[in-house]
C-alpha cells in the first residue's frame, strides 16, 4: 500500500518510491493462525452447539502493546493475508485451514467517536456478511429491521449508512436484504399480505408461528430464543444479543454458503468508561458468536478472566475465558518492541532511490536507536526525515529528536493522576509500587497499580524494582515541552526531590534490618547519584551513608552514574556536591579497572573542588592515600593515613590499619603489632595480624588469623572481606602445604566471582605460582606475565611477591644463578624501603648470608626467621 503522507510530501514524487513496509510480525501471524485453526476444528466438531451458552469461550486471540508499538498494523496486515494470499508477508507461511474466511476489520476508535458505538459494530459486521453472502439471514435481519424502525423511525437505512460513513460497494445491498428477510419470512408463513409491511407486522406473525412450533418458522427462525428476543422491546438491549440470531443463522446456511468470519476488533482502548458500558457489549457480541472468531488489539490486556469484575460484565473469570487467563496457552500476548534489526529493515525498505535505500545507514542507526523498537517513532521519523530533505541533507543528529504526537498518543487514555505519575516515575530506571507512589507525591498506590497493567511498563518479576517505564516513551515524557499540562522546570526538580527521598526511605529501610542488601544499596546509589547529578541537588542526605555502606565491603559494583561534562583538560567538570559525590565512588570503584595514577589524579581533583561534604572528606583522603600506597608512594601514603586518623571520623579506624600496614611494609613489625589491639573489626585487626605473621613464616599463627579474619567477614555479611581473607589463607597455604592451597585457592576463585578485586586476583595468581615453585619447569613463563598484568593495573607492589615464588622455586632447584638474578632483582624493587624484608626472606630461603645488616624489625630472632624460611626450602 503505498503511503499518501510521504507521497505529498515531496513535489518530485517520482524521485523515490514510497512503500508502506510492513516489519515481520511472523510469532503474532503464527499465535492467530493457530487460534483460528483450533476454532475452525473445534466449530466443525459435530457437538457444537451455538446456542450452548454455557460452554467457555475460546473464540478470541488478543495482542496488547504500548502506544505506536504496531498493533493496527498487524490488523491491518492480518485483514490482507486473510482476504488474499498473495498479499500474505512470505515469511508468514501459508495456512493449512480450506475453510472459507471473512475478515472484518473495525476501528473501535471510530465508532466511539461518532457516538454510535455499538449499532455501528453490527452493522459494520452485518455490511460485510451482505457482500460476501449476498443474501438475507432470516433470523437476524428481520430482528435488525425491527430495531431500526424502533430506533431511527422514519430514517432509512440505506440513508443512515451513507450519512455515517459505512461507504463501499457493498453498502447498498444490506437494506435490501433486510426487506428481503422479510418478504422470506412472509413468504415462508403464507402471509403475502404482510410483505413490505412494517418490521413489527411481521415479527408479530413470526413470534406466533414459533410458538405454535411451525415447521417453516422453525427452519427460517428455529432457535430457541428467538420469539423471546423478538417479543423483547427492541432497544439496544435487545440489539446486543441479536448475535445470537447472527450465530443461528450462519450456522444453518447452506454448505456451500458456509463462512467463517474473523472480526478484527482494533483500538479496544476506546471502549473504556467508568461502568464498562459499551464494553459489556462488545462482551456479549463475543460469547453469543461462538463460530466466529475475533482478533482483539488495545493497550491493556483484555481482563475479561479476573473475577472481580463480576457485575460489571455478563461473563467473567477464568472458566469462562480460559484463554484470558495467565499461564500456558494464554490468549493474550504482548506486541514487543521491534529488535534493532527489524527497525533498520523498516526505514531501508520504507523510502527508495533506484531500488537503494534513500535512508543512510548512519540515519537509520540514529533512528533506530532513539526509537527504542518502538514503530510509530520509526514512522515519524521518515516523515522528519523527508521534511529535512526539502531544504538540505538530513544529518544522523536531526533524529535525536522527540515527537510530541508520539506522546500525545501515551497520554491520551490517562487520567490525570496517572500522567503525573508517568511522568514522576520517567525519572526512575526501575521502580516498584511503593517506589513510584512515593515519587509521585501520591498517598496511595491505585493510580500506579493502574499504570503498570498498562504495556507502557514492563515488568521483570525477577528484579529488585520489577518496573521500568518504556525507553522511548521515557526519553519523550522527560523533554516533552508541548503537552497542555506539561511540567515547569520547577515541577521536575520537586519531583526529583521526592524521588531521591524515595530512594533514601527504601535504603533506611533495608539499612535498618537485621541484614543490608547490597543489591537495594548499589541499586539505590545508581538511581540516586543520577537524580541528585542531573537535577543538581544539594540535600544529599541519605547519599553519604549509602556511601559508606557501599565502601565497607571491597566488592566494588560500577555505580555508572552519568558522565559529567568535561573540562577543558578532559577531566570531568565538578560543579555540585552531587557531581563529586558521583566522581568519588566512580573513582574509587573504577581503581579495580584502572591505573592507580589515574584513581589519584581523580581523587586529588575531587577533594581540591571542595565541593564534597564533610563527612566524605576523609573517604576521599582514604582511598588516595590507598591508592598512593600501592604505587610505591609512602611518604604520601603515610601522610594520608595519618591525616585520616587524625580527623577522628568514620574513617578513622581504616586510616590507623593503613598506618599499620605501611609499619609492616616498612619492616618494623614491632610497630605494626603494637597497633593491631586497636583496630578492632572496622580496622580488619585479624587481617593485619595475618599479615604480620606470615613474613616470619609463622604460617599457623597466619592461617588462624586469616581463618579468623574470613569468619569475622562471614558474621558482617562481608563478602569483600571475606574474598581478601581466603586469598591470604590461600597464600599462607601455598608455602607450607600446595596441597591444601589447591582447595583454598579454588575456594578464594569462588568467592571472588562476581567481585571487582583485581588486586586480590592478581595476589591469588602469585599464591598459585609460589604453590607450584619448584614443580613447574614453565614458571618463568607464568612470573613474566603475572609481572606484566601486575603493572598495566598500576600494582606494582605486587610484583615482589611474584619475585618471593620465583626466588622460592630457584632455591628448590638449586639454580643459583637464576636465584641470584631473582634476588638482584627484588632489591631494585625494595630500594625505597618498603618490602625490603622481601629480599632479606630471599636470602634466608636460599642459605645465603645478607650483603649487610637488615634495617628489618622482626617480632622474633631474626635467626629463628630465617632457620623456618630455610626449613620450608629444605622440606619442599
Amino acid at each position: 500500500m503505498a503511503d499518501l503522507r510521504a507521497l505529498f510530501s515531496s513535489n518530485n514524487p517520482s524521485g523515490f518510491d514510497v512503500d508502506e513496509a510492513f516489519t515481520n510480525r511472523q510469532a503474532q501471524w503464527e499465535r492467530v493462525a493457530t487460534g483460528l485453526q483450533e476454532h475452525l476444528r473445534r466449530v466443525a466438531e459435530p457437538s457444537f452447539n451455538v446456542e450452548d451458552l454455557e460452554a467457555p469461550r475460546t473464540n478470541l486471540t488478543v495482542f496488547h502493546g504500548v502506544g505506536g508499538v504496531g498493533k493496527s498494523t498487524l490488523l491491518r496486515k492480518i485483514e490482507a493475508t486473510l482476504t488474499s494470499a498473495a498479499q500474505r508477508p512470505a515469511q508468514w507461511g501459508a495456512p493449512v485451514w480450506t475453510a472459507r474466511l471473512l475478515p472484518i476489520r473495525i476501528d473501535l476508535a471510530h465508532s466511539a467517536s461518532t457516538g454510535s458505538d455499538f449499532e455501528r459494530v453490527i452493522l459494520s459486521i452485518r455490511l460485510a456478511l451482505a457482500g460476501a453472502l449476498g443474501r438475507p439471514l432470516a433470523a437476524f435481519d428481520v430482528a435488525l429491521r425491527q430495531y431500526w424502525e424502533h430506533a431511527h423511525p422514519g430514517e432509512p437505512l440505506d440513508e443512515y449508512v451513507r450519512r455515517t460513513g459505512l461507504m463501499g460497494k457493498v453498502s447498498t445491498l444490506l437494506p435490501g436484504q433486510l426487506q428481503g428477510a422479510v418478504g422470506e419470512v412472509a413468504g415462508a408463513l403464507q402471509l403475502p399480505g404482510l410483505v413490505g409491511s412494517a418490521a413489527q407486522q411481521v415479527t408479530g406473525a413470526l413470534v406466533q408461528a414459533l410458538r405454535e412450533r411451525r415447521e417453516r418458522a422453525q427452519a427460517l427462525a428455529g432457535a430457541a430464543r428467538t420469539a423471546a428476543l423478538l417479543e423483547a422491546t427492541p432497544d439496544l438491549e435487545a440489539l446486543s444479543y441479536y448475535p445470537h440470531l447472527l450465530a443461528w443463522d450462519l450456522a444453518h446456511l447452506p454448505v456451500k454458503k458456509r463462512i467463517t468470519p474473523v472480526v478484527l476488533l482494533d483500538t479496544f482502548e476506546d471502549t473504556a468508561d467508568r461502568h464498562r458500558d459499551f464494553e459489556r457489549l462488545l462482551q456479549r457480541l463475543v460469547w453469543l458468536l461462538p463460530n466466529v472468531y475475533f482478533v482483539i488489539s488495545g493497550r491493556s490486556r483484555l481482563p475479561w478472566a479476573d473475577p472481580a469484575l463480576h457485575g460489571q460484565l455478563d461473563w467473567t473469570g477464568p472458566a469462562a475465558w480460559p484463554g484470558l487467563a495467565d499461564g500456558p496457552g494464554s490468549r493474550q500476548h504482548l506486541i514487543g518492541d521491534l529488535s534493532p534489526e527489524d527497525c533498520d529493515d523498516y526505514l531501508a525498505r520504507r523510502l527508495l532511490q533506484g531500488g537503494q535505500p534513500l535512508i543512510s545507514p548512519a540515519i537509520r542507526a540514529a533512528i533506530s536507536a532513539r526509537s527504542h523498537g518502538l514503530p510509530l517513532h520509526l514512522d515519524l521519523a521518515v516523515g522528519r526525515f523527508l521534511e529535512i530533505r526539502r531544504t538540505r541533507e538530513p544529518l544522523p543528529q536531526d533524529f535525536d529528536h522527540a515527537f510530541p504526537a508520539l506522546l500525545a498518543r501515551v497520554l491520551s487514555d490517562l487520567t490525570p493522576e496517572e500522567r503525573h505519575l508517568l511522568r514522576s516515575i520517567s525519572l526512575l530506571d526501575a521502580f516498584d509500587l511503593d517506589l513510584a507512589t512515593q515519587a509521585a507525591g501520591l498517598t496511595h498506590q491505585a493510580p500506579a497499580r493502574r499504570l503498570v497493567e498498562r504495556p507502557l511498563v514492563t515488568e521483570n518479576p525477577y528484579a529488585l524494582w520489577p518496573y521500568h517505564l518504556h525507553r522511548a516513551i521515557r526519553a519523550d515524557v522527560r523533554t516533552d515541552d508541548h503537552g497542555e499540562d506539561r511540567w515547569t522546570d520547577a515541577d521536575w526538580q520537586q519531583a526529583a526531590t521526592r524521588a531521591l527521598a524515595a530512594l533514601g526511605n527504601q535504603w533506611a529501610t533495608a539499612a535498618a534490618g537485621p541484614g543490608i542488601s547490597r543489591p537495594l544499596l548499589v541499586a539505590c546509589l545508581r538511581q540516586g547519584l543520577r537524580l541528585a547529578r542531573n537535577h543538581r541537588l544539594t540535600d544529599l542526605g541519605w547519599l553519604t551513608d549509602a556511601a559508606f555502606a557501599y565502601t565497607s565491603d571491597s566488592i566494588w559494583e560500577p555505580l555508572a552514574p552519568p558522565a559529567a561534562s568535561a573540562t577543558t583538560s578532559g577531566e570531568p567538570g565538578l560543579e555540585t556536591p552531587a557531581d563529586a559525590v558521583a566522581e568519588l565512588l566512580t573513582a574509587i570503584g573504577r581503581r579495580q579497572r584502572e591505573h592507580r595514577e589515574h584513581t589519584v589524579d581523580r581523587l586529588t581533583a575531587v577533594l581540591d573542588s571542595g565541593l564534597l561534604p564533610g563527612a566524605l572528606t576523609e573517604m576521599a583522603l582514604y582511598y588516595r592515600a590507598k591508592a598512593n600506597k600501592d604505587l610505591d608512594r609512602t611518604d604520601a601514603a603515610r601522610t594520608g593515613m595519618q591525616h585520616v586518623a587524625d580527623i577522628g571520623g568514620r574513617f578513622a579506624p581504616q586510616g590507623r590499619r593503613g598506618l599499620a600496614n605501611l609499619a609492616r611494609l616498612a619492616g618494623d613489625f614491632p610497630a605494626a603489632l603494637a597497633a593491631v589491639p586497636a583496630l578492632g573489626w572496622a580496622g580488619r585487626h585479624h587481617r593485619v595480624l595475618g599479615d604480620i605473621h606470615w613474613p616470619h613464616a609463622n604460617f599457623d599463627e597466619a592461617i588462624a588469623a586469616f581463618e579468623n579474619a574470613r569468619t569475622e567477614a562471614e558474621q558482617h555479611n562481608a563478602a569483600g572481606e571475606r574474598a581478601m581473607a581466603q586469598v591470604r589463607i590461600a597464600l599462607a597455604t601455598a608455602f607450607t602445604d600446595p596441597v591444601r592451597a589447591t582447595d583454598e585457592l579454588a575456594l578464594a576463585d569462588q568467592l571472588l566471582t562476581g567481585l571487582d578485586q583485581r588486586a586480590n586476583r592478581i595476589l591469588a595468581q602469585a599464591a598459585a605460582l609460589i604453590k607450584d615453585a619448584g614443580s613447574d619447569p614453565a614458571l618463568a613463563d607464568r612470573a613474566q606475565a603475572l609481572r606484566a598484568e601486575a603493572e598495566t593495573a598500576g600494582l606494582p607492589y605486587l610484583t615482589r611477591y611474584v619475585e618471593l615464588g620465583l626466588a622460592l622455586h630457584h632455591a628448590v632447584r638449586g639454580t643459583e644463578d637464576d636465584l641470584a638474578a631473582t634476588i638482584g632483582r627484588l632489591q631494585q624493587l625494595t630500594t625505597g624501603g618498603d618490602f625490603r624484608f622481601f629480599t632479606d626472606i630471599a636470602h634466608f630461603m636460599a642459605g645465603l648470608p645478607l650483603p649487610a645488616p637488615s634495617a628489618t624489625r622482626w617480632i622474633c630472632d631474626e635467626e629463628r626467621v630465617r632457620s623456618a624460611w630455610r626449613g620450608l626450602v629444605q622440606a619442599r
